[in-house]
């Protein structure tokens, strides 16, 4: 796929580790005033959740798309249910605060959104552990995240020998932080032994997930991915896919577990998510899928992911929220 990448074009000021702004519980701040004490981050992580959000800049149209914001928001909360916190605000006052805080960036490329619930005060164990949802302070940053679609990304796996974390252990549809631990384990691994990504088997002994994407297969013209149930994050971006390789390419769709030797022998493999996008896995462990590179289903569904979430598909508009840059650059 040929596309002109408007990805690097931003605001001079809007730089990649200290935005001049973020949101924090309630309002916008510079970025240098948003500070904590020290001894308030020590058990932060282990009841911290977030979200990561993909947003897409349109230079034809001078206007970012924020990829399915109301369904990360959403998520977010229910992330916050599930690990006892008090949602001090809604979805709606969420997508509010996002939208505040991209206009007041003048983002002028492909960001990165990021939503982080922390205890409040930074907590300690035994108050996340009470029965009374536990309040918790909310900031959101964004930062410049160039996409690789239409890049011709192609990565090698290795099948992890990490087990993937599962409801009962540590529950994979809550976006927690701690849970990604298990992911940063298996991609150390595959890093060490010369591989660029992991794929991780759930207790099963099924192909579950990446470190932080979801993994789809095709064969023989089906294309198959593990189910909701199979130890996986309930990504937003892999339903979206899954729709599009329907409606889109008329493809049968198959969710159901997967062998890792199934991989193997596949046409193709790619993973999805947030960071990943689409993201063509080229070989798993050292064996080589279709003639290594980017199979022609997995271009066709690049192709049309690229269009959507760059606002250029007005039937999926429902997916994507328009910052207003647009109209406030006109104002």
């Amino acid at each position: 796929m040929t596309e002109t990448n408007h990805a690097q074009s931003f605001a001079p000021d809007f730089d990649r580790n200290t935005p001049a702004y973020l949101w924090w519980n309630g309002k916008c701040i510079p970025w240098n005033s948003a500070t904590v004490h020290l001894t308030t981050t020590f058990w932060t992580g282990v009841t911290a959740i977030f979200e990561g959000i993909m947003s897409y800049w349109n230079e034809d149209d001078g206007e970012l798309y924020i990829w399915q914001l109301d369904a990360h928001l959403r998520r977010l909360l229910r992330s916050q249910k599930l690990m006892r916190q008090a949602s001090p605000y809604s979805v709606e006052e969420l997508t509010a605060a996002v939208l505040e805080l991209v206009r007041l960036l003048e983002v002028r490329g492909d960001t990165y959104i990021f939503p982080f619930c922390y205890p409040q005060g930074g907590g300690n164990f035994e108050s996340s552990t009470r029965l009374e949802p536990q309040p918790v302070e909310i900031s959101i940053t964004a930062r410049p995240n160039p996409s690789h679609l239409g890049l011709d990304w192609v990565r090698s796996a290795c099948v992890s020998s990490y087990t993937r974390i599962s409801d009962n252990v540590m529950p994979p549809r809550v976006k927690n932080i701690a849970n990604y631990r298990n992911s940063n384990l298996a991609m150390a691994e595959a890093h060490i032994n010369g591989y660029d990504t992991a794929l991780i088997l759930n207790p099963q002994g099924k192909i579950a997930e990446g470190p932080g994407s979801c993994v789809m297969l095709l064969r023989d013209g089906v294309l198959v991915t593990p189910s909701g149930t199979e130890s996986i994050l309930e990504s937003i971006t892999r339903a979206a896919v899954i729709e599009l390789a329907r409606r889109e390419l008329g493809l049968e769709v198959v969710e159901r577990p997967v062998d890792r030797t199934e991989l193997y022998v596949a046409d193709e493999v790619f993973m999805v998510g947030t960071a990943a996008e689409i993201l063509t896995i080229g070989s798993v462990d050292r064996y080589t899928i279709g003639d290594g590179g980017m199979g022609p289903v997995t271009r066709k569904l690049e192709k049309i992911f690229h269009d959507v979430v760059r606002g250029k598909r007005p039937e999926y508009a429902h997916w994507y929220t328009p910052a207003g840059l647009s109209a406030a650059r006109r104002g």
